[in-house]
């Protein structure tokens, strides 16, 4: 099966005062249709980084340096500003974290559904474009008189939904969701968790996953990618990464969860993530690390598949690749 998504080498810098940042160091992920892939780090890791770049929503002092986002078999990075702005929500869409910064609070839900079709295809009526945001929303689980209200007058699970909604509007085949339920209550979360689910069943798109909540990705994603200063560690299915995860800080990350076993024993990682603006030599990993050797100062790991399939950038594992 040809992948619907590519990302090739996608390299993203921040230019400040103090210099240059690498946010994102040269991430390589496919994804299949209907697949769902998780993306993991602490904050700071390059998880935003990594969706906005796809979006081709990077910002100055940011700046997209090389890589390849190949969506079905268009190359999003040779696109001009305004094919870009046709292949948002068209072929690629983004759901945000704070649903209520996203939406314009003096502009009624449903108008802002219409702009957004109305971007992208102005040969369709009013009535149409009403009818397509109508039924979108519902497919949220958003009653039709939700197009007629305004931002403040819906709780913060309908504000999310809306999001959804205005984000499959024209049937992307590549849905990033930037956790999407990090300001909701647990029950909320799993209600917006199954919309999306049953989104993406309707209409078979890929999704990116972005979050913390590891006990989220467990029951939701086929996929886990592990991000650490920009650079991905390790990615394997969501099966492998909580039973036999190999990258050291993978290791970390999943002791680090609360258990039965170990009831009021808390695991966390020793020291702190390096600033991107004085990243150590050789793996970025190794100052935290309790495996490091030698080779781990000096040389930085390539992401290489294992026998077993899942893809790990760690020397310990180097002689199996």
């Amino acid at each position: 099966m040809e992948p619907v998504l590519k990302i090739e080498n996608l390299q993203v810098s921040y230019y400040t005062d103090a210099g240059r940042a690498r946010a994102l160091d040269g991430a390589s992920l496919a994804l299949n249709a209907g697949e769902k892939l998780g993306l993991v780090g602490e904050s700071g890791s390059g998880k935003s980084t990594m969706a906005l770049a796809m979006m081709r929503m990077i910002k100055p002092p940011g700046r997209i340096e090389g890589g390849r986002v190949i969506v079905g078999d268009t190359d999003l990075t040779t696109l001009t500003e305004d094919e870009m702005l046709k292949t948002r929500l068209e072929k690629i869409t983004y759901i945000p974290q704070g649903a209520m910064n996203s939406l314009n609070p003096v502009m009624r839900i449903g108008a802002q559904m219409v702009d957004a079709i109305k971007a992208h295809d102005k040969s369709l009526s009013k009535a149409e474009m009403s009818e397509m945001s109508m039924d979108s929303l519902e497919s949220v689980d958003l009653d039709r008189s939700v197009f007629k209200m305004y931002a403040h007058e819906l709780s913060g699970g309908m504000k999310q939904r809306v999001c959804i909604a205005i984000g499959i509007l024209l049937k992307p085949q590549v849905i990033i969701a930037d956790e999407p339920t990090s300001a909701l209550d647990v029950v909320t979360q799993r209600q917006v968790m199954e919309t999306i689910d049953r989104v993406q069943e309707t209409l078979g798109a890929a999704i990116i996953l972005i979050g913390h909540d590891m006990g989220l990705m467990a029951q939701f994603v086929d996929k886990v990618a592990v991000l650490y200063t920009g650079r991905l560690m390790e990615v394997c299915t969501v099966r492998e990464m909580f039973t036999n995860p190999q990258h050291p800080y993978a290791q970390a990350l999943i002791r680090s969860l609360p258990s039965f076993d170990n009831k009021g024993v808390f695991h966390g990682i020793p020291g702190l993530a390096p600033a991107l603006l004085r990243l150590p030599s050789g793996c970025t990993f190794h100052p935290r690390c309790q495996h490091a050797t030698e080779i781990c100062t000096t040389t930085l790991p390539r992401l290489e598949q294992m026998e077993n399939g899942r893809l790990v950038a760690c020397h310990l594992y180097s002689e199996q690749v």
